[in-house]
């Protein structure tokens, strides 16, 4: 499978039936399939459907990325915690945590997500803190 599409011979290896079989369920209705010049086509989401297999999960990439903001109060570091956290909230692919610590005049930002989502919000964060 180079394409993400199974030929009917393929098939009948995988499920260890017969090409004929396999034929049936397509003209049946039973397996969808995509017809290519004249040979069938299957693709996986269809032969997992059939067969009764949980498709598998595809591929994701997940970012942490840890920033800390030195000298920034109590009052400084809400606003700016509220702003992230509040970001975040409307995307479902992106995780944010906040901590500060009072003594130290600092706020460690924990963000969690998808590459593009992770890179917003430090963009975010720096256009945020620079501005203050």
């Amino acid at each position: 499978m180079d394409d993400g599409l199974y030929s009917v011979e393929q098939v009948a290896d995988q499920l260890g039936l017969h090409v004929r079989t396999v034929r049936g369920y397509i003209r049946d209705g039973k397996l969808p399939a995509v017809r290519i010049g004249k040979q069938y086509r299957i693709a996986q989401p269809d032969l997992d459907a059939l067969t009764g297999r949980p498709a598998a999960p595809a591929p994701r990439i997940e970012v942490s990325a840890v920033a800390e903001v030195t000298a920034i109060g109590t009052a400084g570091a809400d606003r700016l915690s509220t702003l992230l956290v509040a970001a975040a909230q409307s995307r479902r692919d992106l995780r944010v945590r906040t901590i500060h610590d009072e003594t130290r005049r600092t706020l460690k930002v924990i963000v969690l997500g998808s590459p593009a989502a992770t890179a917003e919000t430090i963009r975010l964060l720096d256009e945020t803190v620079t501005a203050l």
